[in-house]
């Protein structure tokens, strides 16, 4: 019952984390590790999933909350949804690579479905990028 509690509370600071809501999956997995009573592989696919899962509502949020951008209370400016609809232009479906990094990943997957970014590259992308930084992370922190 308690490995249970720990993954669905792993599982839901790692969703948490990867919408736009500011927390940090990656304390709680490295503590997790470091604690050593769950075993890493179950922890590495939880707080993966958790988190793309999280990326998909981000792109789906993208995808539909274009229909109120010109509502009062819309949190983007049509400048600032310019601004970044220019850069993923730019850089294309391979920017979501990026979408690990903080501060600039979770607007990226929102404008990912602004641009309509299809479901399966989108999927695929996000799922590598998320994955390998907690691999590295798992590996970073067991390694010590």
């Amino acid at each position: 019952m308690v490995s249970l509690t720990i993954y669905a509370g792993l599982f839901m600071v790692a969703f948490l984390s990867a919408t736009l809501l500011p927390m940090q999956s990656e304390a709680v997995f490295v503590g997790l590790l470091l604690e050593k009573s769950q075993p890493v592989g179950w922890l590495l696919l939880i707080v993966s999933l958790g988190n793309v899962l999280g990326s998909l509502v981000n792109w789906w949020l993208g995808r539909y909350a274009q229909h109120f951008q010109h509502k009062r209370w819309f949190p983007v400016s049509p400048t600032q949804l310019a601004k970044a609809s220019r850069w993923y232009q730019r850089y294309g479906k391979w920017s979501l690579l990026l979408s690990w990094v903080p501060i600039i990943g979770d607007p990226l997957t929102v404008i990912a479905g602004v641009l309509r970014e299809p479901f399966l590259p989108f999927f695929v992308l996000v799922s590598i990028a998320k994955t390998s930084r907690y691999l590295i992370l798992a590996w970073l922190t067991l390694a010590i």
